[in-house]
């Protein structure tokens, strides 16, 4: 405290030169920190500060984009979904027209057939017919050249004898028929 005492001042109150000092130093070091460091902290700040607001309105930009990618997926996944399930039904469609296009072809087919056998069984019995009463002629001729005994050899004679026995024959109700035969 001696030493305190002995200048008679105040150490809580600084000398007049010293503080103007200390005030000068104040100014030039606020100054320059005002020009020179603040307008570079501030554009950094700045910079940041776009980045991180251009940031968040790219990421929502983004998931914008995401959505609407999203519903144009689903959109079209509707749409193919839909188109598949009318290519089935078309198909199906078409299935069941062919089948009934076959089974027309092949009951055509088979009424083709049916009729060109009927034909063909109808021509077979005309032919054994006609077969069968030149046969039936000649063995009738036969019998009744034996039976009357004179030969029957006058081909106009025997066609008439023919054609009148098969009329009778056909004439005859099927009883009596199977009764003559007997």
């Amino acid at each position: 405290m001696t030493y305190l005492a002995a200048a008679g001042t105040n150490p809580l109150i600084p000398s007049l030169t010293e503080l103007g000092f200390g005030l000068i130093a104040f100014v030039i070091v606020f100054g320059a920190l005002w020009k020179i460091l603040l307008p570079r902290i501030q554009t950094t700040l700045a910079e940041r500060t776009d980045a991180i607001e251009g940031g968040l309105q790219r990421a929502e930009q983004t998931q914008a984009q995401a959505r609407q990618a999203l519903d144009q997926y689903r959109a079209q996944l509707a749409e193919a979904r839909q188109e598949a399930a009318r290519l089935r039904e078309e198909a199906r469609e078409q299935g069941a027209q062919i089948i009934v296009e076959m089974r027309e072809q092949a009951q055509a087919e088979a009424r083709r057939l049916t009729e060109a056998a009927q034909a063909q069984i109808e021509v077979e019995r005309q032919q054994a017919l006609t077969a069968l009463r030149a046969d039936v002629g000649s063995l009738a001729t036969e019998l009744a050249s034996r039976i009357v005994g004179e030969s029957l050899a006058d081909e106009a004679r025997r066609s008439r004898i023919v054609d009148r026995f098969l009329e009778e024959l056909e004439s005859q109700p099927t009883g009596s028929a199977a009764e003559a035969s007997r």
